[in-house]
């Protein structure tokens, strides 16, 4: 294999490494800022959940990438 495969691999691990952290954490801060994170049942509760569900495919995404790196090797 080419070592440009691993160098995309490696940019795209990364990017959907911090992008899901980026947007764990500014799902969280607005959470908290707009009470929907201690409120049950409170309007836009399902918007939140819907971006921490995004962050957490985003991570979960960046970890098989590193294996399939870790495979080109």
């Amino acid at each position: 294999m080419p070592p440009i495969f691993k160098a995309l691999a490696t940019i795209t691990a990364w990017t959907l490494f911090i992008g899901g952290w980026i947007v764990a954490l500014m799902t969280t801060v607005e959470g908290i800022i707009g009470g929907q994170m201690w409120t049950l049942g409170a309007e836009g509760e399902e918007f939140m959940f819907a971006w921490m569900a995004l962050a957490f495919v985003c991570l979960t995404l960046s970890v098989v990438v590193m294996k399939l790196r870790q495979m080109l090797e």
